[in-house]
């Protein structure tokens, strides 16, 4: 009877360990998947689509579930504001109530959300949780970092025409009159300085100029002089039988 007893001790013991490896070993074929992504940035008042999908061995049925939960860049505990259960569960109350809509489609795998009219203080990690049964194994949930910067102030057209209709466009004006004046006050200059140079300012053209007048001068002269000789010769020999004038004969001009 004691050798039976141990003959069947060590059996039972690999009974055992059997039923409890099969009851909670997971199985590979009973386990789902969450998956979103790692970061998501936003302008503030915008609207953000958190996105989450998940992959599940079993079919969605009444009992699945999605819980969003948000944590503060400080730190803490994550705090959920989000419920699906057959119908989504909105928050009404805390920091995200009415700003939530529900955007999700089990049959699809899908179990996004949208946060409207976001707001500095919605910086943070939001996370997606995602319950099947009986697949309840795996990575059942996934982490989004959302990061909420201030909206640029954009320029528009109309903006941008008024301010070169009341900036742009008179200051043009203003410069085409500065130059036609500059332009004006050196055209008179130059005039008033031909009119009344100095006699000292001589230019090379002038000192030409005089150089030829007094050429021209010069043989006007010579040719009044030989001109003059010629008709005295002429009047001498034809007055020479003729009585001396009194006053004597004029000397010539040349």
């Amino acid at each position: 009877m004691a050798g039976l007893r141990q003959r069947i001790t060590p059996a039972v013991n690999a009974i055992l360990r059997l039923w409890l490896l099969v009851c909670f070993v997971p199985s590979p074929l009973s386990s789902i998947t969450v998956s979103s992504p790692a970061e998501l940035h936003a302008s503030k008042g915008e609207s953000v689509i958190l996105s989450c999908m998940f992959t599940s061995t079993s079919r969605p049925t009444s009992r699945m579930s999605v819980d969003w939960s948000y944590r503060p860049p400080s730190g803490g505990a994550p705090q959920t504001f989000f419920h699906f259960s057959s119908k989504a569960f909105l928050p009404t109350v805390g920091q995200f109530s009415g700003r939530v809509r529900w955007q999700g489609s089990p049959a699809r795998g899908e179990a996004s959300i949208t946060l409207l009219n976001t707001t500095l203080t919605d910086n943070g990690t939001f996370t997606c949780a995602v319950r099947n049964p009986p697949d309840v194994h795996g990575s059942p949930t996934s982490h989004t970092v959302l990061t909420v910067t201030p909206k640029v102030a954009s320029v528009r057209f109309t903006d941008v025409a008024v301010l070169l209709g009341f900036i742009l466009i008179p200051s043009a004006l203003v410069t085409l009159g500065l130059i036609a004046r500059m332009f004006c006050s050196q055209k008179e200059h130059s005039r008033q300085s031909k009119a009344y140079r100095s006699p000292i300012e001589v230019t090379e053209e002038d000192e030409y100029v005089a150089w030829q007048m007094r050429n021209t001068m010069k043989k006007k002269k010579k040719l009044c002089c030989d001109l003059d000789l010629a008709d005295s010769e002429e009047e001498y020999y034809s007055q020479k039988n003729r009585p001396p004038v009194e006053d004597g004969i004029a000397e010539s001009q040349c």
